[in-house]
């Protein structure tokens, strides 16, 4: 008996759901960084075994919208309700829980779906604090499950992994076995490029960053993959952050994000980078439809 099912990953910003989504599926589909709000279209992550495949659903970090842009991400996040058979709402375990959770579980008390509630960041808190937090969180909703992990170092995600198999149905196998991931190639290449800009850029610089592929195609004389790629930004004083002195940040954003487009890819890569302003792109819905945003997606 084959057993399937969806599963979506919901928070706030920044408390480990991508680098969650990457140690289950033991490679990158969903970009890090320390930065909030990285995470902006819903990311699918494709586990199979032989025995069952589990669709996950990374979402947008929830947070107070203050642009279209914001409000196109919450609305990603919450549409995926619609669409799942479990939840894991992961809270930190070195926060103490605020408005943002709150506003998240009276969302997840109206969903007619199960919420297990995974606390994450175990490895950052004494053993006395999670059995704070656990306490916490269960006097505010009922949950099915309880798991505690550290999506870094990987301790109980198989014991989670095992608790989601145990709840699946009989069903379908949606996708190929060696498929991980629904996004096509550019759309990863495009996030893979955004990344290096959040990891290098500081301030007001990684959200008004957008990354579009222009083309992609294997160049036959010396057999490496050519990428064009532009990098939309709001401001020319962001684009002059972004480009560097002597083009020097620009080329390391080109050369980081290459390296890890290449083993992606499995081929040798060629990436041109361009950047350009496009201003307040982020509260102008042709705009955000053209780098991706779109509503067509909930």
């Amino acid at each position: 008996m084959f057993k399937s099912g969806f599963v979506a990953i919901l928070g706030r910003p920044n408390v480990g759901k991508s680098t969650f989504l990457n140690h289950v599926m033991g490679q990158k589909i969903a970009i890090m960084s320390d930065k909030a709000q990285t995470t902006r279209n819903k990311i699918m992550g494709i586990y199979t075994t032989d025995s069952e495949q589990i669709v996950f659903i990374d979402t947008p970090g929830i947070h107070k919208p203050k642009t279209a842009l914001g409000d196109f991400m919450v609305e990603s996040a919450y549409s995926t309700l619609r669409e799942v058979d479990t939840v894991l709402f992961m809270v930190p375990a070195d926060e103490v829980r605020g408005k943002g959770d709150d506003m998240i579980m009276e969302r997840l008390k109206q969903a007619k779906v199960p919420v297990i509630l995974v606390i994450n960041k175990i490895d950052k808190v004494h053993p006395d604090q999670l059995l704070e937090k656990i306490e916490d969180y269960s006097a505010q909703m009922d949950f099915k499950e309880i798991v505690p992990i550290s999506a870094l170092q990987g301790n109980n995600i198989p014991r989670l992994l095992e608790i989601l198999k145990d709840n699946l149905e009989e069903g379908f196998q949606y996708f190929p076995a060696d498929q991980i991931t629904d996004h096509p190639e550019r759309f990863l290449v495009s996030e893979m490029i955004r990344e290096k800009v959040l990891l290098l850029t500081r301030e007001e610089v990684p959200h008004s960053v957008a990354v579009v592929v222009d083309s992609m195609k294997r160049d036959e004389e010396t057999d490496k993959v050519h990428i064009r790629a532009t990098i939309m930004v709001e401001r020319d004083s962001q684009k002059g952050i972004i480009i560097g002195k002597k083009g020097a940040m620009l080329k390391k954003i080109g050369s980081l994000a290459r390296r890890d487009i290449e083993l992606m890819l499995g081929d040798k890569v060629y990436l041109e980078t361009w950047v350009k302003v496009k201003k307040n792109w982020r509260d102008k819905k042709l705009d955000l439809a053209d780098f991706g945003y779109n509503k067509k997606e909930y």
